[in-house]
């Protein structure tokens, strides 16, 4: 299916606006240790929320065991103007930035490179801590990933994957070369392949009929036998058999149990339930996945961009965008501030050079 100039402009800023929109939705409840999806369904029924088409309510008062993160205050309903800060968009601005520096030959080393220039230090975590950590040290990819970094595959490559997939549609496997190539930075095994999961998704969303035709087709960028391609596959299975989603939320964390709450696999089976089970709708699709708990804020954001990317932006729901107000909070040194629209078109100038 081709896309006009104004289809994909539109579908380009949808998957930075749901982008933003599902991190603001899932950055409250961001501790997959303790934000279980029961103890957020009790969160949401507390609040009267359920069920929830909106941002998230901000906590009763007096109310114990219901504490989220301290940015809440300003990403709960009623209280955003403009997105907060967050890794999950850092990241897609740097990755932004690396192609229009750098160009689509870029080198691993140009990543690693980009991070010790534009990002904190103090603003990466896990996997990229150890990576910016190695590189600061004078280790050169593949070491920065492999020495002393016991978080290879958990989900932090994942999130940096979105801008290959926006800069490549409906070519998934190009976005998926592209963010290997970002991911062994930091990353190995399925850690590395859930960034070519997502940036193949994500590409294939711009010209794929639904979602489920989606997932089926970044499926092809990864090993059919690696853990995170069986867990995909097998949340398909679980949809298809008419299996509902709090059953297959069971049943998945049963299957995944005890690779912690930042890891890539059992992260991407909430996700894949979240697109799933989504229908389709943007609103249904980045609560659900919240409300499937883990890495709430990168879920959503992930979940969002898919979304927004099959839906466009003019089909987002305006509680979503225009709280928002067009506008990005950013750590990356020069981009914080910049408007979510101004990404979009930068993004797009990308597409249309490679054309």
């Amino acid at each position: 299916m081709a896309l006009t100039h104004g289809e994909l402009a539109d579908r380009i800023l949808g998957g930075w606006t749901g982008r933003i929109a599902g991190n603001m939705l899932g950055k409250p409840v961001e501790r997959g240790d303790h934000w279980t999806p029961e103890h957020i369904d009790r969160y949401l029924r507390l609040t009267d929320a359920l069920p929830l088409t909106d941002y998230l309510p901000p906590p009763p008062a007096d109310v114990a065991g219901f504490e989220l993160r301290p940015e809440w205050p300003h990403c709960v309903r009623g209280r955003i103007d403009g997105s907060c800060r967050d890794d999950d968009i850092d990241y897609s601005i740097l990755g932004l930035h690396l192609l229009e520096t750098r160009g689509f030959a870029f080198t691993t080393e140009q990543v690693g490179e980009l991070w010790l220039l534009r990002l904190p230090y103090l603003q990466t975590f896990t996997a990229e801590r150890t990576a910016y950590r190695n590189l600061a040290n004078g280790l050169r990819p593949p070491l920065t990933a492999t020495y002393d970094n016991p978080h290879q595959e958990w989900i932090g490559a994942l999130i940096r994957a979105d801008v290959y997939g926006w800069t490549s549609p409906g070519d998934p496997r190009r976005a998926a070369s592209l963010a290997r190539r970002d991911a062994v930075l930091s990353h190995t095994g399925n850690g590395v392949y859930g960034a070519m999961w997502a940036a193949a998704l994500i590409a294939a969303a711009f010209t794929a009929p639904d979602v489920r035709s989606a997932l089926e087709t970044a499926l092809e960028r990864i090993p059919a036998s690696s853990r995170l391609a069986r867990t995909v596959r097998h949340t398909i299975a679980l949809y298809e058999s008419g299996v509902d989603w709090s059953d297959a939320l069971g049943e998945l964390a049963e299957r995944t149990s005890g690779l912690g709450w930042i890891h890539t696999v059992p992260n991407a089976a909430v996700l894949t339930a979240g697109l799933l089970y989504g229908g389709g709708d943007f609103t249904t699709t980045i609560t659900l996945t919240v409300r499937g708990g883990l890495d709430t804020d990168s879920n959503g954001a992930t979940a969002g961009s898919v979304a927004g990317v099959l839906c466009g932006a003019a089909a987002i729901p305006p509680q979503w965008s225009e709280p928002l107000r067009d506008r990005v909070r950013s750590a990356v040194f020069g981009f914080d501030g910049v408007r979510i629209g101004e990404l979009a078109e930068r993004t797009l100038r990308l597409v249309t050079l490679t054309e």
